[in-house]
């Protein structure tokens, strides 16, 4: 095929009537019905479609105003696009073509027909557009439901969307996590919550398979990680406790101390979906003490009471663990998790209850109505999980207490009752039975 001058190209007009010599008529099935006056030259050098319509070969020629005629079918959505790509014929710059496209939509539509009538000097122009502009969501799906089944030429369209390596995956995570349990300076925190946000969101199974697949190299850099921001967290305690009247006025450590909790409750998260966080609910049960007692010191003020919250969260996380077997501590430990939170939990729930009603104040507490409920259902597990003489004493204190409307430990009551009533009958059996078995 001769490629046309592009002398002559530039004198063909689309639409001028006494130069052309086909007529492309665009019909839709809803009647509409377009007449183009173009060039056959240039029909011909830039679709293949026109060119085998136009050849000798095809077996009917049909006329119209005493031209050559085409006719083409198309959707009515797609007859826009159908006379942007005929103009596009006619332009000879390939820059000129992309400031045509103008637009992520506008340039998909122009691409299907484009690749529909066979013409790869428009549709590499498309391509190379689509492939350098930013896409929105919308943009993006339809670009998905449209490429793929358009053949390789148009592949460098989804290069932005292809699966990433296991190995960059591996090397993006790292590095995520290294900045996400680091102290960065505070312009900087915005970066850092969306970096603990996409690493929860590389590990989550929902209509997808995680990112990465968790292996031993994984754990080991996570809980590593989180071994420094406890580290840290256990060097802020620490230092508060040194002088607790002077530390706790000091409100950039309460700060840096809330800012940590807030990295541990994400850390918890993190830990729970990886199944390793033993190590961290043994380190907090041993900071338990040092951290009610700092928490403790100081007039419910907007900001302790908001670092209070945050501590009772990290807790109902480490509770849940303890609860429901997920981490196994000896009875003691058990005993004095339940011994230590319980009271502070039942002075923390009427408090933020009085504080969240006062609707003028200036306070603002989000509290998740959940974590109530969270803390109440791990320490009735913890507790029926004590021996029966210790959940005696957890009962009676708890039905001697003027705030026993929370935690509810109505459902450890009864099981404690019933287990109380029947236990000699029991144990008598299991006797009766023991005996019986040796004797045979």
């Amino acid at each position: 095929m001769e490629t046309v001058p592009n002398e002559l190209k530039t004198s063909s007009k689309i639409g001028d009537r006494p130069t052309s010599d086909v007529v492309v008529r665009l019909r839709t099935q809803d009647g509409r019905d377009d007449w183009l006056y173009c060039h056959s030259h240039i029909l011909i050098e830039e679709s293949k479609y026109f060119a085998d319509r136009l050849s000798d070969s095809w077996p009917t020629c049909q006329f119209l105003d005493s031209r050559n005629c085409v006719e083409v079918y198309c959707e009515e959505p797609d007859l826009d696009s159908h006379v942007n790509v005929l103009r596009l014929f006619y332009v000879i710059a390939d820059s000129l073509m992309m400031e045509i496209c103008h637009g992520v939509k506008n340039a998909l539509g122009i691409l299907r027909i484009a690749v529909k009538l066979g013409c790869p000097r428009i549709t590499a122009v498309c391509v190379d557009y689509l492939e350098a502009v930013p896409w929105e969501e919308a943009e993006e799906e339809e670009i998905l439901n449209t490429i793929p089944s358009m053949g390789s030429k148009v592949e460098p369209v989804l290069a932005r969307l292809q699966p990433v390596n296991p190995t960059a995956v591996m090397k993006i995570f790292l590095a995520a996590l290294q900045f996400a349990t680091s102290s960065p300076p505070s312009p900087l925190n915005d970066l850092k919550n969306t970096a603990q946000e996409q690493l929860e969101y590389m590990l989550t199974e929902d209509d997808d398979a995680p990112l990465l697949t968790a292996d031993e190299e994984i754990k080991l850099e996570v809980m590593r990680c989180v071994k420094k921001l406890l580290d840290r967290f256990n060097s802020i305690v620490e230092s508060l406790l040194c002088d607790l009247q002077e530390s706790i006025s000091d409100a950039g450590r309460m700060q840096s101390l809330h800012s940590c909790l807030t990295d541990l409750l994400w850390a918890c998260q993190i830990l729970g979906k990886l199944e390793i966080i033993r190590d961290f609910v043994c380190s907090w049960t041993e900071l338990s003490v040092k951290l009610v007692t700092i928490v403790q010191q100081k007039d419910e003020e907007n900001q302790i009471l908001k670092t209070k919250l945050k501590v009772l969260e990290v807790t109902a996380k480490v509770l849940e663990a303890i609860g429901y077997g997920i981490v196994v501590l000896p009875t003691v430990k058990r005993l004095h998790m339940v011994k230590l939170w319980l009271p502070f939990v039942r002075t923390m729930k009427p408090l933020v209850d009085s504080v969240t009603e006062e609707t003028e104040d200036e306070i603002t507490l989000k509290v998740d109505s959940e974590i109530w409920q969270s803390l109440e259902s791990a320490f009735v597990a913890i507790i029926l999980t004590l021996p029966s003489v210790d959940q005696t004493d957890i009962l009676t204190e708890w039905l001697e207490n003027q705030q026993i409307r929370y935690p509810d430990l109505t459902e450890a009551f009864e099981v404690w009752c019933y287990r109380s009533k029947v236990a000699k009958r029991r144990l008598a059996t299991l006797g009766e039975e023991h005996n019986t078995a040796k004797a045979v």
